[in-house]
């Protein structure tokens, strides 16, 4: 059921994504009705803007952006500068992938991978250059057991050294092999101390397998933050794909009341080991949505529902691999 105001420590736990609005394409459903045909450079910073300002006057202090997310850096930098009342906002970015789409939302590639100590330094200078001591969190972009990036003592120096400097490192994972990547992370000791003190993942109805990872993360004191809670669409309005796990969270919302977005929301929110929530909002209207999950009650048995019916994890990310950039 959905109270009458928004849950006034929800802005607390969220924490605004920009991957889906500061480059010109990405795999979210939805994008001509959300975004439309206007996506240069200035439209997107425009739009950017107006979405952080509307998190910042509703009390989200956590912006995530990346190397590959397009400019999100730069964007943010630039808001930052322009909005002198925002010094408590804090900046999480990742390294690891690099944007080649040129800005082209028909690019035949939009970002490449690379784990290695070079990319690391070339990329962490260039956040640091953009954000300076706004930084506080920086992940490895979806840390695999593949990559070899949770075995490089060289990259896990370097990334001490970081820390050492007063920034949090982590990593963000992705794939069917989420937890396998968190337990990894858990384990890298640099001079017999852990390394990593944050941790990303995708967690949402859909696709819940790393939820046991993530509350052993949480208990060993690592910070845990949940992305794609709304599954890069599917569990928004007007972006179901007709699948059984998303027609049964459809009936479920309906049955609630509530918009399907926000039902996804609050389910993370509902994980106690969740300590914050991005929302990959493209407007101020979408992000009314998710501050207003915090007002939810998700029913007992909501997870194992939907997650039953859903297909496996690694359906989930085959599927999720074959969406197309738009």
């Amino acid at each position: 059921m959905q109270a009458g105001a928004v849950d006034d420590s929800t802005h607390l736990r969220l924490g605004i994504g920009l991957a889906a609005v500061a480059r010109p394409a990405y795999i979210t459903s939805g994008r001509d009705r959300d975004l439309g045909a206007d996506r240069g450079v200035d439209d997107l910073r425009t739009r950017t803007w107006a979405l952080l300002d509307a998190a910042h006057a509703a009390g989200i202090r956590y912006v995530d952006v990346a190397r590959s997310y397009g400019r999100a850096e730069e964007f943010v930098a630039g808001w930052l500068t322009a909005r002198p009342g925002t010094g408590d906002v804090q900046i999480g970015s990742k390294w690891g992938y690099r944007y080649v789409g040129e800005w082209r939302v028909d690019a035949d590639v939009h970002e490449v991978k690379d784990h290695s100590a070079g990319a690391f330094a070339e990329q962490s200078a260039q956040t640091l250059q953009l954000l300076g001591d706004r930084l506080r969190i920086y992940h490895v972009h979806s840390a695999t057991l593949e990559t070899g990036v949770l075995d490089d003592v060289v990259v896990h120096r370097a990334m001490a050294a970081l820390r050492d400097r007063g920034v949090r490192v982590g990593v963000s994972t992705s794939g069917p092999a989420q937890a396998d990547a968190v337990r990894r992370a858990l384990e890298v000791l640099v001079d017999g101390e852990p390394l990593f003190s944050s941790v990303q993942s995708t967690w949402n109805l859909l696709e819940p397998s790393v939820g046991p990872a993530l509350a052993e993360a949480a208990q060993a004191g690592v910070h845990v933050i949940v992305k794609e809670a709304v599954a890069n669409g599917r569990l928004a309005p007007g972006g179901g794909d007709g699948s059984p796990g998303v027609r049964r969270a459809e009936a479920l919302a309906e049955r609630l009341g509530v918009p399907i977005d926000r039902l996804a929301v609050a389910a993370v929110l509902a994980q106690p080991w969740a300590g914050r929530v991005l929302s990959g909002a493209v407007d101020p209207a979408h992000l009314a949505s998710s501050l207003a999950a915090g007002d939810v009650v998700v029913p007992d048995g909501v997870v194992e529902e939907i997650a039953g019916v859903s297909g496996t994890a690694q359906e989930y990310w085959g599927a999720r691999s074959r969406r197309r950039w738009a």
